[in-house]
């Protein structure tokens, strides 16, 4: 369960405060996939990122026992002038990894994200797609509770895109996603449950379905 206990977030624009989240209490089931939608400049991501507690309420406590993963897909992160070999042995040791698995994950990555050479090449010569593709694969090679997913559910060509989301939908079958995406053909196929993000408060609906309908109904306004 991912337990919202009061909380408030917001960001400050010529000394006023956007709030994201006002004075929210909420509880959130386990073991559900979870869509999150709402329009643009509401926030979708920013909470995606605090339900995960990579990020954090100005007010407020998010609580859960539940291991998230970083964002999929996401491009930052890394260490510019170390070798894509350096940064996924650097994040193994982060998450207290044997040398039999660091050389496991190594060789998974490098074989996923299809870098070939440039895996031993410093990360700051990368193309953004490199760089997202690297972080796909290396995202793919731990075990969380939750996967974090921002929009981009794959990149790279489109033979890239289907074995990326080959790989991904093998991924869910042993977790739990976060999804912030406007596809609602892809809401409606991995995730189970909806938040729907307006106006500094979230909306919980168990059906997917109706979390939609209440999204439509809102750009309906």
């Amino acid at each position: 369960m991912i337990e919202l206990r009061n909380v408030s977030k917001f960001f400050k624009t010529n000394q006023e405060k956007k709030y994201i989240l006002k004075d929210v209490s909420l509880k959130i089931p386990s073991n559900k996939n979870i869509g999150i939608l709402g329009r643009n400049g509401t926030g979708k991501s920013t909470i995606m990122r605090m339900l995960g507690q990579i990020e954090f309420p100005n007010r407020g406590n998010i609580i859960s026992t539940k291991s998230f993963s970083w964002p999929l897909a996401l491009s930052g992160g890394f260490i510019g002038n170390m070798t894509a070999r350096a940064n996924v042995k650097f994040v193994c040791r982060l998450y207290g990894k044997s040398k039999q698995e660091i050389q496991e994950i190594i060789e998974f990555v490098k074989d996923f994200s299809e870098l070939d050479d440039y895996f031993d090449m410093p990360i700051k010569t990368y193309s953004s797609g490199m760089r997202s593709r690297l972080s796909f694969g290396l995202s793919l090679s731990f075990d969380f509770d939750y996967l974090l997913i921002d929009e981009t559910l794959s990149v790279g060509d489109e033979r890239f895109k289907k074995k990326s989301k080959e790989a991904l939908m093998k991924k869910i079958e042993t977790c739990n996603v976060l999804l912030v995406s406007h596809d609602m053909n892809t809401l409606k196929e991995i995730c189970d449950s909806g938040i729907v993000v307006h106006n500094g408060n979230i909306s919980y609906f168990d059906d997917i379905n109706d979390g939609i309908a209440e999204y439509m109904a809102i750009n309906r306004q």
